[in-house]
């Protein structure tokens, strides 16, 4: 299939660059000149390629994304917003970016209860859907989550299309899945597809897309939280990678390695999500010195990501040098609902011990909370904050709870 923007790009002219970037480079990095075409009004290239993702995704428009699909996420939530759907029903383990534009538009996330299952959130069941929506205007799902499962879509669209309700997916993992009856296209009015995460995109590269008369609220979305200057190599890459073939035989040789590693039993062939608890650390060292380096380590789990770029001999590697390693016990404290309210104060995780956190907190990746706003600090969840190289909802180091 052809790639348009790749074309644009192969076709342009030499010249001298009085124009932005300031590299002065005249190359594939452009920006907005007379034969480039115009993502925020596009006519030529840009508009073919997008009009060939929405038929691809089976949308009735998609938007190019060069800010990743956080932009996305947020131009759905205005698109709600500008629809006077005010509030969206939730997992409490969702992305941050789900809870920091709810934030940032003034929507309320209604919560949805989800259980946690040998350290890692479940997906929510039928019922707890049914129960949140019935206080919501919307409702998001993540689909699939970082570690490889699904929502109910189909109960999902059920219970939107009973109520009159539209249905959000943060598909941003899930973007490998389109054409197959697990995508989210088959289920949402709007959904982003991280792109850059499970097909050859370049990082940041991502799509946001809808369905009837979201659409144009959604263009609007778009409008207002995608950048004005967008990355062409981004933007090629995009479309490369969803014009991308599938491999059958690196799907197959996946699904060979999660048996043989004795990784989790998930439904998403890119995630191989090894369970190696308290020897996780050692296994990460050991595998990095090695040269392989996984997704991420969230002090239980070493998770292997995938795309249809991964090569076969590159799997057996992998099993090669994880299947000896030593497994150590899983760390799995149950969330502890705690008393919310009052006066909030920043305090070292170690102090924090038995209080309630008051903003959400994490190891990126995943990006998803440890701790949720409205839980009680646990040791044991100190413990993974403290030994995690990159974390999200600290400040220096220290978490904010609720004051006694």
């Amino acid at each position: 299939m052809r790639c348009h923007i790749a074309d644009m790009l192969r076709a342009q002219k030499r010249h001298i660059s009085f124009h932005t970037p300031g590299h002065k480079r005249a190359g594939a990095d452009i920006t907005e000149l007379s034969y480039s075409d115009d993502l925020s009004d596009p006519t030529g290239v840009l508009a073919l390629a997008q009009a060939d993702a929405a038929r691809i995704l089976g949308a009735d428009a998609s938007f190019f994304l060069t800010d990743g699909s956080t932009s996305g996420i947020y131009a759905m939530l205005f698109a709600l917003r500008r629809a006077g759907k005010m509030r969206v029903a939730v997992s409490v383990y969702a992305h941050k970016s789900v809870f920091h534009a709810c934030e940032a538009l003034g929507m309320t996330p209604v919560y949805i209860a989800q259980g946690i299952r040998e350290g890692i959130p479940c997906q929510p069941t039928e019922d707890a859907l049914s129960q949140a929506l019935s206080q919501a205007d919307a409702l998001l799902l993540t689909s699939p989550d970082y570690y490889g499962f699904f929502p109910p879509l189909a109960a999902a669209r059920a219970l939107c299309g009973g109520a009159g309700k539209p249905l959000l997916a943060d598909g941003a993992h899930g973007s490998h899945l389109h054409g197959t009856p697990m995508h989210a296209a088959n289920f949402a009015d709007m959904w982003v597809d991280g792109v850059h995460k499970s097909l050859p995109a370049l990082t940041q590269g991502a799509v946001v897309s809808a369905k009837g008369t979201w659409t144009r609220f959604l263009a609007e979305g778009v409008e207002f939280f995608r950048t004005s200057s967008p990355s062409y190599l981004i933007l090629a890459s995009i479309e490369y990678a969803l014009k991308y073939p599938s491999d059958s035989r690196t799907e197959a040789a996946a699904v060979r390695a999660k048996r043989e590693l004795g990784a989790l039993d998930n439904d998403d062939w890119t995630k191989i999500v090894v369970p190696f608890g308290s020897c996780a650390d050692a296994a990460q060292s050991f595998l990095e010195r090695r040269g392989v380096y996984p997704e991420f380590n969230d002090g239980n789990y070493l998770m292997f990501y995938l795309s249809p770029a991964t090569r076969v001999r590159q799997l057996k590697k992998l099993v090669r040098l994880c299947r000896p390693l030593a497994r150590g016990e899983l760390c799995s404290d149950a969330p502890v609902a705690g008393m919310v309210g009052g006066k909030t104060v920043t305090m070292r995780l170690s102090e924090a011990v038995g209080r309630t956190c008051a903003r959400a907190c994490g190891i990126v990746p995943p990006c998803v909370p440890l701790i949720a706003r409205g839980e009680v600090v646990t040791p044991q969840a100190v413990q993974r904050l403290l030994k995690a190289k990159h974390t999200f909802g600290l400040t220096d180091g220290k978490i904010l709870v609720f004051g006694e």
